[in-house]
């Protein structure tokens, strides 16, 4: 249990990483955020870049949430998944305006976590929640490290019962994370965590 004077807050954007195994997992945590969820969510799946995809028709069913292809310098907005478009790395800076990249693959992929943990961590310090789970490789363990150092809150799925243990695994081998749960239970956690810093 957190007490009060370590909180970090109010909570202003979340962000997660996935890998093989994301869009089950994804379609889990969305679908149950419900409605009204008042930050934006950055999502990196990593993706067949030649592909069109079509990861938000897919999530669009699961999820009361808009569920979008992030566009270059646009402003995220509270409700709304952004998802990094295949081969394109998604970063975020100050007052949620998003930029999309073509510079070079990280950890052999594109987009990569650690890129759009890293700018979220500059970008919002204290008020970021970066969450990694299924997938496999070790994407996102750089940026979870880079997020709590700033203050921020980390989320993972549990290696144990992940799909695919590896970005999980890496992630909690940091140790900079705050939270390890079952896929079914981070939503409930996103949740209580972005409206119990806002009463």
């Amino acid at each position: 249990m957190r007490t009060e004077e370590h909180a970090p807050g109010p909570f202003a954007i979340v962000a997660v990483a996935s890998s093989a195994g994301g869009i089950q997992g994804l379609a889990a945590i969305l679908g149950a955020l419900g409605p009204g969820l008042p930050v934006p969510v950055l999502v990196v799946q990593h993706l067949d870049p030649r592909h069109r995809t079509l990861l938000a028709e897919v999530l669009t069913r699961r999820t009361a949430l808009g569920v979008k292809l992030a566009e270059d310098q646009e402003r995220a907005e509270p409700g709304i998944v952004y998802l990094a478009p295949p081969d394109r790395h998604l970063l975020v800076g100050p007052d949620g305006v998003l930029t999309l990249s073509n510079s070079k693959l990280v950890h052999f992929v594109r987009p990569s976590a650690d890129l759009l943990f890293e700018s979220m961590a500059g970008a919002y310090g204290p008020q970021a929640i970066a969450c990694v789970i299924t997938g496999t490789g070790m994407d996102g363990a750089m940026g979870v490290e880079a997020v709590k150092s700033r203050g921020g809150t980390v989320i993972a799925e549990d290696p144990e019962s992940a799909r695919f243990a590896g970005m999980p695994r890496a992630a909690v081998d940091t140790g900079a994370v705050d939270f390890v749960l079952r896929i079914e239970e981070i939503a409930a956690a996103i949740r209580g965590l972005v409206e119990d810093k806002r009463q």
